[in-house]
Order: C-alpha cells, then structure tokens, then sequence
C-alpha cells in the first residue's frame, strides 16, 4: 500500500477536481492531512477574468470565489485522501454558512486556504467542511460550507 499524498500540485488537483480555467481557484495543495485538514494555496493575479468587471480601476476577488477556492481545497483533500485521481465525478454546493469577509483580497495577495472537515465519510456523498482564506495570517474570509460529492454526475 502507497503512502496518502500531503500535497498536490496543479497537475495533480487537475486529475482530482473537474474544475478548469477560468474557474480552477486553487493552484497547490499542501498538508494534507487525510481527510482532516488541508491548506490550499491561490496566487491571486490580475489576470483572472473576474477582475475585469469586479471593480474596473480597483480590482477585487469576490468573496464567492474566495469560498469556491475553499471548496476546491476541501475537494482535492477528499479526493487525496480517498484515492480518487482520474475518476469522474462532479461536486456541488448545498450550502454556505457562517460566511463572513474581513479583508480585501487583491492581485499580488497569496492566499492560504485551511480547510477542516466538520461531517464526512468515505463512501458518504454529503461533506460539511469550515474554512478560512489568510493573507499572510491576517484573517480575510471564513465559511462553513456542505458539498455533494456525485460519482455518477460526470
């Protein structure tokens, strides 16, 4: 038996998650701890389409992608953990809790993105997970969030 990966690079989450350019928001994932924990990381730059609309001359990552690359996080953990490289399937949002933003989050920040999961099974398809996104520690958004993992989905 292989050892569980700790981390993830960008070739990798794409084997795990079906997510692509321009809605790919996570480009490593490190410390993974099984189906614990995890922290993703997002260069936040400004070439990413939402920049253009969300604000023209002050440019600012919505806190929807901010929870989104929470979730992206949380799926390559799983994903990681539950061996599930090149399989297909599809994960969707049933809710997002506890949402909160305290800091901008702009082009040249590094976002780190700590996932715990608070509900979940392999074999389980419902996962509730917290997650915070940090820039340089200092706290920007946190969330609880609950996903569908969906095998037959894809």
């Amino acid at each position: 038996m292989t050892e569980p990966l700790k981390s993830a690079d960008i070739q990798m989450i794409q084997r795990l998650i079906p997510h692509r350019y321009p809605f790919l928001l996570v480009d490593r994932v490190i410390d993974i701890d099984g189906l614990r924990s995890a922290c993703g990381i997002k260069n936040v730059t400004m070439n990413e389409p939402h920049f253009q609309g969300h604000f023209p001359g002050r440019p600012i990552m919505p806190g929807v992608t901010i929870v989104e690359a929470m979730a992206q996080t949380a799926a390559v953990m799983v994903g990681t953990a539950l061996d599930m490289a090149d399989q297909e399937f599809l994960i969707y949002f049933m809710s997002i809790e506890r949402a909160k933003f305290r800091r901008m989050v702009v082009p040249g920040d590094v976002l780190e993105l700590n996932v715990l999961t608070l509900r979940g099974r392999p074999g389980g398809k419902v996962w509730k997970f917290a997650g915070t996104a940090r820039i340089g520690g200092e706290m920007a958004a946190e969330a609880e969030f609950t996903a569908m993992l969906d095998m037959q989905g894809a």
